[in-house]
């Protein structure tokens, strides 16, 4: 493939233009190793430039109708939907998901999430009268955005639809691991959004992310990434008393009862943590068990893992591409190691290469099995394709097992009896419970409780994230 022009401006008040800085950032492509282009290593003074346009453009942007913003936001999904190709391509070669199915999850992901955002703005409650009083929802201000590279897309449309929505303004740090097809949605937003009402920043999150956090014209921070930059944008933050929303880490539990469909349950709890070869912060990494069942489990386990054909992210035939960086593929081999260390059963897989794959970031779809909670791969967000097995002796241990975690993102349960399997749902400490493999609703909220995160995503409740709350008194 011909590579990746690189990038040298960035976006600010509706121009493109020169980091106030000289350095660039390398972009590698997942598969091959090879650098494919360059984003501009960008400054605080950057970060202060956009800022200030972000705040001069609020007044009227948070004035403008709800019909208008509705009609942007679908006219923009159109134009990532005349591009999804494009798109496409750069997101397969960063993050390793293999083409088609990035096609959908990432691209189409995020046409459906600013589709979403235009759907549920009617149904905001705008205004409510409570006795004397007239209540009304505002835009919360400038909103810096802060986005990670596992779906680089998706995480942007989900924040900055939402931000946009609420009559907010942005400025968007988009991952410098995946950062392509941030530049190219903003080649998009620019036919369509005032100056000022949005604007990118590439860079680095100790310099970039970290401008932003303590910016005092930024009046909230929505983050998606890990505990450890969750906690320090909370720290930065906390001087301006911004607000502050994250969706961060994941060890979901996927409670298996003894009269659930095994055979169902373990191929859809390994589908949900392949995905996107296991970057994904809500997948069912611990799958918790009978443990008259484990020799079952591990057979289905290992039956299914094993199905995964890995290779080429362009290759129709490949399901499993790599992950999206050296760094990412070092960290989840020695987490593997880690588990037999500490005396895991190894079911398949393992920390070596994939035969015939030296090259590119890629790593064996990998099952353990009588995992204790305890063990380092139960504990820590691993972020690979490594499915843990814990096998438990009564239905009590199996709910404190699965609530027995620093997270708290998603869970699942599968029982035969469907009221069995809510009163479970409902007593797992997690934002998002799927039960029986229910599909996904994007309308519905996700976000997480303990360490996974503040606030929710997604639909009405996601854009309410970035609304303020007024009274104003009225004489009778």
């Amino acid at each position: 493939m011909d590579k990746i022009d690189k990038r040298d401006v960035i976006y600010i008040n509706g121009e493109w233009v020169p980091s106030t800085g000289q350095g660039s950032l390398p972009v590698f492509d997942s598969a091959t190793e090879e650098r494919i282009g360059s984003t501009p290593d960008g400054t605080a003074e950057d970060v202060d430039l956009a800022a200030r346009a972000a705040a001069a453009a609020f007044d009227a942007w948070s004035q403008s109708s709800i019909d208008s913003r509705a009609r942007i936001l679908n006219a923009i999904a159109d134009g990532i939907d005349r591009r999804r190709d494009e798109i496409t391509t750069v997101i397969t070669r960063e993050v390793g998901q293999p083409f088609q199915a990035a096609l959908t999850s990432q691209t189409a992901l995020g046409v459906a999430d600013l589709r979403s955002m235009a759907e549920v703005l009617p149904q905001v409650q705008w205004e409510e009268r409570i006795g004397s009083a007239l209540v009304v929802r505002e835009p919360v201000g400038v909103v810096g955005a802060i986005t990670p590279w596992n779906a680089p897309l998706h995480q942007i449309c989900i924040k900055v639809g939402a931000a946009i929505a609420a009559g907010c303004t942005v400025v968007l740090k988009p991952s410098e691991v995946a950062p392509f097809s941030a530049f190219i949605l903003t080649e998009i937003i620019d036919d369509f959004l005032p100056k000022g009402v949005f604007n990118l920043v590439s860079g680095t999150g100790p310099v970039v992310g970290e401008a932003i956090a303590v910016h005092p014209l930024i009046d909230m921070v929505s983050l998606t990434g890990s505990v450890r930059a969750g906690t320090r944008v909370m720290e930065l933050a906390s001087p301006t008393v911004k607000r502050v929303a994250l969706e961060l880490g994941g060890k979901s539990p996927n409670v298996i009862l003894p009269d659930g469909d095994f055979e169902r349950a373990v191929a859809d709890g390994i589908e949900d943590l392949f995905r996107n070869s296991g970057q994904v912060c809500a997948g069912l990494s611990r799958m918790i068990v009978p443990r008259a069942e484990l020799g079952r489990v591990e057979r289905l386990a290992a039956a299914k893992a094993e199905s995964y054909a890995l290779g080429d992210p362009f290759d129709a035939a490949t399901t499993l591409g790599p992950v999206a960086s050296e760094t990412q593929r070092d960290r989840i081999r020695e987490y593997i190691r880690a588990g037999l260390a500490e005396g895991a059963k190894l079911v398949t897989g393992g920390p070596e290469a994939p035969e015939g794959l030296d090259r590119g970031y890629y790593i064996r779809p990998t099952v353990f099995s009588d995992v204790r909670n305890d063990m380092t791969i139960a504990r820590e967000e691993i972020f690979g394709p490594v499915l843990t097995i814990l096998p438990y002796d009564s239905e009590e241990e199996a709910v404190a097992m699965a609530n027995d975690s620093l997270y708290g993102l998603a869970g699942s349960v599968w029982s035969a009896d469907e009221e069995h399997a809510r009163r479970i749902a409902r007593r797992l400490r997690v934002g998002r419970v799927r039960v029986n493999g229910a599909p996904l609703n994007r309308l519905a909220p996700h976000g997480g409780y303990k360490q996974s995160g503040i606030g929710r995503e997604w639909g009405r409740y996601g854009l309410e994230e970035f609304l303020e709350v007024k009274s104003m008194l009225l004489q009778d």
